[in-house]
C-alpha cells in the first residue's frame, strides 16, 4: 500500500465545489428571507 502524505493531494476540485455550495446556500438564504418580507407585506 502507498505511504500517504500529508498535503500532495489536488484538492482544487473540491475547493471550487464547496465554494459552489456556500455560495448556492448564501444566495438561497438571501432569496428565502426577500420572499418572506415579501409575503409579510403583501399578503392578505
Amino acid at each position: 500500500m502507498a505511504e500517504h502524505k500529508q498535503g500532495t493531494m489536488d484538492i482544487t476540485v473540491q475547493e471550487k465545489t464547496y465554494a459552489g455550495f456556500i455560495s448556492f446556500v448564501a444566495r438561497s438564504c438571501v432569496a428565502l428571507i426577500l420572499f418572506a418580507v415579501f409575503m409579510a407585506v403583501f399578503a392578505i
